[in-house]
């Protein structure tokens, strides 16, 4: 399963650079594998995300087509939370996380968000809160609360 993360990783610095200079404004959240020969983009823009910026991003990646089925996604409700700047502007907010190694002996987490720092995010856990690395997460997720 680690390789699957090394690889996630590995494709989003390479798709990052490439979306974010063809398709000005457009930030790379996130890139997950959905199976051998598939993976989603998560996008996320100023202006929104919509189909036609999809279909853009999509037009970026024509050659890793090849190899690939590619989605091209906005965020959702349940948008991908992976760099420190992304878990800043959520604190406060429930998050579900998935790390790499056992942190106070589990690997997946829900909580709520009560800081994130240059070094890792602090999570209100029971039975007790919990810091986690960034480099030890291999996904976050905001948890969908509903229409407030």
């Amino acid at each position: 399963m680690r390789d699957v993360y090394t690889k996630e990783r590995q494709l989003q610095e390479e798709l990052a650079g490439r979306i974010e200079q063809g398709v000005p404004g457009t930030e790379v959240l996130a890139v997950e594998l959905l199976g051998p020969d598939r993976f989603c983009v998560y996008i996320d823009h100023p202006e929104g995300v919509d189909h036609a910026l999809c279909e853009r991003v999509t037009r970026e990646l024509d050659d890793y087509r090849r190899e690939y089925t590619v989605d091209v996604s906005s965020p959702g409700f349940e948008r991908p939370l992976r760099k420190p700047a992304h878990f800043e502007r959520f604190v406060g907010r429930k998050v579900a996380l998935r790390t790499a190694a056992e942190i106070a002996g589990r690997k997946r987490f829900k909580g709520e968000l009560i800081g994130a720092d240059a070094q890792a995010v602090h999570l209100a856990t029971e039975p007790q809160p919990v810091d986690i690395p960034y480099d030890q997460i291999v996904r976050g997720n905001l948890i969908d609360e509903g229409s407030k």
